[in-house]
């Protein structure tokens, strides 16, 4: 069997997040123990959360250890098998190794593409996968939008939340992205459907809450959050009485500077306000709702997606660094 190349992590970055954090090493092909699955990467999904596991402090998933192979979700055909539910040449995503094979342990995150059902593969991993199943449970279980309402998403432009704004605006929302650039900004209005965008490049707190008070003149009812920080600060003053947000990711925060400042923390009260966490894996029972839901709408073309797909595994790490730098456009991807 070939050899196996894998990024590892070699320093815990110290503020923003740089390619000699990491290198990529050669080692033997694992192999799968009893209730484990063997496949050969084909896709690897680069994601903004995997920034939260280089610290050395546990979140979500503990901290990835000096030394050891970046992980995130992958998509590849099955090698050798150990348990029952999967056979050798099927396709599956789960949670594994940066790298040119994975050893996956079957769970939640962890299921069999059919490829049939899927635009191409590269969707299955994408719209189709963690990416637009986050967009669609984050924001109708726990942002609840009712007709009519607004729904203000942050972190816009990116895989999540271009879907989200759609989703809204699919169950009769009115939908307002928060995205950083002119160019952006277009994007959400032009490509996506939105009904407004902000550009929040420049603009200081009260800037932005003042540009997002222009956009959504009836106010916020749900705002679905990637980003965290001084934008979910400057989006509080913003929302209705008895709004929601659902708080899928912090990016503005991942790099391990100081917590920011917080201003408005108090219309969480004066509003009656409720902000929520949530994580992908707590609707592991309905994934295949999701993912009817979402082949529909792409297929009567209600439902746009951009991906950003490079090639080979080099490209991991300028990859991983593009999210943090704003230049990324659309879900990120490597294919080997």
């Amino acid at each position: 069997m070939s050899a196996n190349r894998f990024v590892v992590l070699k320093s815990r970055p110290a503020g923003k997040v740089s390619a000699d954090d990491f290198e990529i090493l050669s080692g033997p092909v694992p192999e799968p123990e009893a209730g484990q699955v063997l496949i050969r990467n084909l896709y690897l999904s680069i994601d903004p959360g995997v920034r939260n596991l280089l610290g050395a402090q546990e979140g979500y998933l503990p901290p990835i250890p000096i030394g050891a192979p970046m992980s995130g979700s992958v998509l590849g055909v099955v090698l050798d098998s150990r348990h029952s539910d999967f056979r050798r040449d099927d396709l599956l995503i789960g949670r594994g190794t940066l790298g040119d094979h994975s050893v996956i342990v079957p769970g939640p995150l962890c299921w069999k593409v059919d490829p049939d059902r899927a635009p191409s593969l590269s969707s299955a991993l994408g719209v189709l996968g963690n990416t637009g199943r986050t967009a669609y449970f984050g924001l109708l279980e726990v942002g609840r939008p009712q007709p009519g309402e607004t729904v203000l998403v942050s972190g816009a432009a990116g895989g999540v939340g271009s879907l989200v704004g759609q989703i809204a605006r699919i169950k009769g929302c009115r939908a307002v992205g928060i995205a950083g650039g002119e160019e952006k900004r277009r994007r959400l209005i032009e490509e996506f459907g939105f009904d407004a965008a902000v550009d929040y490049r420049g603009k200081g707190r009260a800037e932005l809450s003042a540009a997002i008070a222009g956009a959504c003149p009836d106010g916020v009812d749900v705002f679905f959050d990637n980003v965290g920080g001084p934008i979910l600060d400057a989006a509080l003053p913003c929302m209705n009485s008895g709004g929601r947000a659902a708080l899928c990711g912090m990016i503005s925060q991942y790099d391990g500077s100081a917590p920011p400042e917080m201003e408005n923390l108090f219309f969480i009260i004066a509003r009656s306000l409720r902000l929520e966490g949530f994580l992908l894996t707590q609707f592991a029972g309905r994934y295949d709702e999701a993912v009817a839901a979402l082949s529909a709408w792409i297929a009567d073309g209600r439902l746009r997606y951009r991906e950003e797909v490079a090639e080979g595994l080099e490209q991991v790490v300028p990859t991983f660094l593009r999210l943090f730098d704003g230049t990324n456009q659309g879900k990120t991807m490597v294919k080997l």
